[in-house]
C-alpha cells in the first residue's frame, strides 16, 4: 500500500534526531505510529543516504526470533558499527522483554539514535518515566486532522467531505474504504475497538468483569463534553443494578487514558489561573470510534462530535487544552502553548439570539487581550458588532486553520 505522506511528524522527528535522547512515538492504536516510522526510514534513506538503518517490525515473521533484549543488542549491534551514522527504527519494542535494557545501553555507548514505537499505551507513558528516565522525547501520534482526512480519502474541501469526516473520523486505515461502505467501516471500527478493549485494557490490566468495563466505556462515549465524576458513573452503573465501587471506576478511567482511548480534560480556573481537580470532562483520541459505540448515527450529538473534533485539533497544534471555569459561565476550551493562549466555545448552529448570547456573553466576561473564538456549523461566519474583538468562524475554516 501507497505510503500517504505526514510531514509534520516527519519535521518533528527530523527536528530532534541526534540530540542525545531517544524518541518514543506514542498514540492510540491505529492512529498511523508504524507508517511514520516507515515514512521516516524513507526520509532517512533521501536526506542520510551515508546511514546505517536497522528497521525492525515486531509484527513482521522476519523478526520473529528476536524476543529478548539480548537478542535485541546482538542483532542490532552486528549492523550498526560504533561512530556511524546509526539510526535504530523499531516498531512494536514492547513485545521485545526487557526492551529497556537494551535501548538505555544503545544510548549509554551512543551506538545509534533510537526511534521507537509501540501499541501498549501503559508500557510508553507511566513505565517509560521508570524504565527510561531522563532519556528519551515522547512524540504524540494524532489521528488525521480534516486535510489530513480530505488527503488521505482524495476529497476536496466541502460541507459534504466535513460531514464524511464528523462521522468516519481519523484513523488512517479508513482510506481503504469507500464512504458508503458502512457495513464495512463499521467492521473496521469493531476490529479496532476489541483490540484495544482486549490487548491494551483487559489483558494488560487482568479486568474480570468486562461488560461492566464496556458500559462504563459507552457511558463515557455518550457523555464527551460534560463533566463526569466518579458519583455520576456509580449512580449510572446503580441505576442498571450493577455494584461497583468508587476505586473500580477510577481504575477503569484510568485505564482509557492509558490505552489513549479517552482522555480526561481537566477544568481551568481563569479568574484563579489554577486546575481544578475533579469533574472532569473526557475526549475520544478517535471520535470515529466515539460514533460507532454510540450507534455512528451522529444527528443526536453533532454538538459533542464537534467539540471532540477541536479538542483534536487544537492538541495537534502543540496546545494544552483544558476546560475553562469562571463565574459568569463556562468556556469549551482554553488552549495553552508557551505565553500565547486562545479561548473557544463550540455550538452547532447560532440560530437564536438566545444562543448568540451565551457563546459569546461567556466570552465577551474574559478581560484579557487572547484570541477568542466561537466555531459553529453556520456557513456564515463573522462577528457581531456588539461582541467586538471575538471572532466567529465556521468549523470547516477552523479545522484548516492553524492558530
Amino acid at each position: 500500500m501507497e505510503l500517504i505522506p505526514r510531514p509534520q511528524y516527519i519535521e518533528k522527528i527530523a527536528g530532534l534526531i541526534n540530540r542525545g535522547m531517544m524518541l518514543i512515538l506514542v498514540g492510540q492504536r491505529r492512529v498511523g505510529k508504524s507508517k511514520i516510522l516507515e515514512l521516516f526510514k524513507d526520509w532517512l534513506n533521501l536526506n542520510r543516504p551515508g546511514a546505517n538503518i536497522v528497521y525492525i517490525n515486531k509484527e513482521y515473521q522476519e523478526f520473529r526470533n528476536i524476543v529478548t533484549a539480548e537478542q535485541l543488542y546482538d542483532y542490532v549491534v552486528a549492523r550498526l558499527p560504533e561512530g556511524g551514522d546509526n539510526y535504530l527504527l523499531i516498531d512494536e519494542v514492547q513485545d521485545i522483554e526487557n526492551y529497556e535494557n537494551a535501548l538505555r545501553s544503545f544510548h549509554a555507548e551512543n551506538r545509534c539514535q533510537v526511534i521507537a514505537s509501540g501499541s501498549n499505551a501503559f508500557i510508553f507513558s507511566s513505565e517509560l518515566g521508570t524504565r527510561l528516565s531522563g532519556r528519551y522525547i515522547e512524540i504524540k501520534i494524532y489521528n488525521l486532522s480534516y486535510l489530513e482526512f480530505l488527503r488521505f480519502h482524495d476529497m476536496a474541501d466541502s460541507h459534504e467531505a466535513l460531514m464524511h469526516y464528523l462521522i468516519m473520523g481519523g484513523l488512517p486505515g479508513l482510506s481503504a474504504f469507500k464512504t458508503e461502505e458502512t457495513s464495512q467501516i463499521n467492521d473496521y471500527f469493531e476490529g479496532v475497538y476489541n483490540t484495544i478493549l482486549v490487548k491494551d485494557i483487559v489483558s494488560r490490566e487482568k479486568v474480570r468483569n468486562v461488560s461492566q468495563l464496556e458500559n462504563i466505556i459507552r457511558f463515557v462515549a455518550d457523555n464527551i463534553g460534560k463533566p463526569i465524576s466518579i458519583a455520576n458513573i456509580v449512580r449510572y452503573m446503580t441505576s442498571r443494578s450493577e455494584k461497583i465501587s468508587d476505586e473500580t471506576v477510577s481504575n477503569y478511567l484510568k485505564y482509557l487514558n492509558d490505552a489513549y482511548l479517552a482522555i480526561p480534560v481537566r477544568r481551568f480556573d481563569i479568574h484563579g489561573k489554577m486546575l481544578l481537580e475533579s469533574n472532569n470532562k473526557h475526549y475520544f483520541s478517535d471520535h470515529g470510534i466515539r460514533n460507532y459505540l454510540c450507534g455512528s448515527d451522529i444527528r443526536g450529538s453533532i454538538e459533542k462530535t464537534m467539540e471532540n473534533v477541536v479538542w483534536n485539533h487544537l492538541r495537534r497544534q502543540g496546545f494544552d487544552v483544558s476546560v475553562g471555569v469562571f463565574r459568569a459561565g463556562e468556556i469549551d476550551f482554553v488552549a495553552t502553548k508557551t505565553d500565547n493562549r486562545i479561548y473557544v466555545q463550540v455550538t452547532y448552529l447560532l440560530a437564536s439570539p438566545d444562543t448568540v448570547k451565551r457563546e459569546f456573553g461567556n466570552l465577551a466576561a474574559i478581560k484579557d487581550n487572547y484570541p477568542k473564538f466561537v466555531v459553529s456549523m453556520d456557513p456564515v461566519s463573522g462577528g457581531f458588532s456588539e461582541y467586538p474583538g471575538i471572532a466567529h468562524i465556521s468549523l470547516r475554516d477552523f479545522l484548516k486553520k492553524t492558530l
